[in-house]
């Protein structure tokens, strides 16, 4: 039996959430996607840490899905050629941008001593699935084939990304194998893995947990069709996890997603990919960007940072 859910909370958790109830925000899906974006834009880096000073950060394009570039953000903390982990942002494949990720991006430069190149790939309904995985794909194979471009190291990159930009980390990897493409990690924080939003701690933490239900539905209404789910390009746990990249997985306990986090952790080591894991208690979904209310969050980067580094070699 689970305990009440809200028990689960930690007391900073718990604080962060009835500060968000008492601003009364309206709900994402009860706005239009450009609505949605600004609102989500407006306090997306509120709970972060303060933006962290590095020697290169540099708006750069990459190649898109569609042969046309997207823009990119390069940071380091050194302008040497160094390794790096492309990321891509949560946000349900509808909202989030370069902005709304800047400050995470620069704490895992900092931490890790490698580069972080993050994409703003093509956001739903404008660009349905699978646009945005085309994108991903597109940038990471840049990345791999053409480091130098950039002023990057030529070693096999890293590919990461929190929640929806998790679910289009793993499903790059599984590209990345496929191409022959090597990779040093997956980077994979709170992601979604199913066709279905119908896991237990969908319907357990499916209501005032920071991420509704409701707003997961809107979010996969606005990017792909229902028919259409159970593509493994959008639930990864579709495929064949065999000879794909390391993988670091971080989760939270109190988050609807945490299920399938769990189940993808499992099916990797049942396939013997080597995999770093942590589940962080009493936190919710998007706590690695709540920095200054979160210890959980600094912690989470910490971990993640290492593994960057030893899989890079260099920690």
């Amino acid at each position: 039996m689970h305990r009440a859910p809200v028990r689960l909370l930690t007391p900073a958790m718990a604080g962060v959430l009835e500060r968000i109830r008492r601003a009364r925000r309206p709900a994402l899906h009860t706005l239009g996607p450009e609505a949605a974006r600004a609102l989500y834009a407006a306090g997306a880096e509120v709970l972060d840490l303060p933006r962290a000073p590095l020697a290169r950060v540099e708006d750069i394009t990459l190649p898109g899905g569609d042969g046309q570039p997207r823009p990119a953000r390069l940071y380091a903390p050194s302008r040497e050629p160094l390794p790096a982990l492309l990321y891509l942002h949560g946000g349900g494949f509808v909202i989030g941008s370069l902005e709304t990720h800047d400050s995470l991006c620069r704490q895992l430069a900092l931490r890790s001593g490698g580069a972080v190149v993050a994409l703003d790939y093509r956001l739903a309904p404008e660009h349905r699935f699978a646009a945005a995985v085309d994108d991903a794909w597109a940038a990471l194979q840049a990345l791999v084939e053409q480091p130098a471009r950039w002023g990057l190291a030529s070693v096999p990159p890293a590919v990461g990304g929190d929640s929806a930009g998790g679910t289009l980390a793993a499903v790059s990897a599984l590209h990345a194998r496929d191409r022959g493409w090597p990779l040093a990690l997956q980077l994979l924080v709170t992601p979604g893995t199913t066709a279905y939003a119908d896991t237990p701690s969908h319907r357990l933490f499916g209501n005032g947990f920071l991420l509704d239900t409701t707003t997961i539905e809107w979010f996969f209404a606005q990017y792909i069709d229902r028919s259409k789910r159970r593509d493994w390009r959008f639930a990864p746990l579709e495929a064949d996890l065999d000879g794909v990249a390391p993988a670091c997985i971080l989760l939270a306990e109190c988050d609807p997603l945490v299920d399938e986090g769990i189940a993808y952790a499992d099916r990797l080591r049942a396939a013997g990919v080597p995999l770093d894991f942590e589940l962080y208690r009493g936190v919710t979904h998007d706590f690695v960007k709540m920095g200054r209310a979160l210890r959980e969050a600094g912690q989470a980067q910490a971990v993640a940072a290492a593994a960057l580094r030893q899989a890079w070699g260099s920690g």
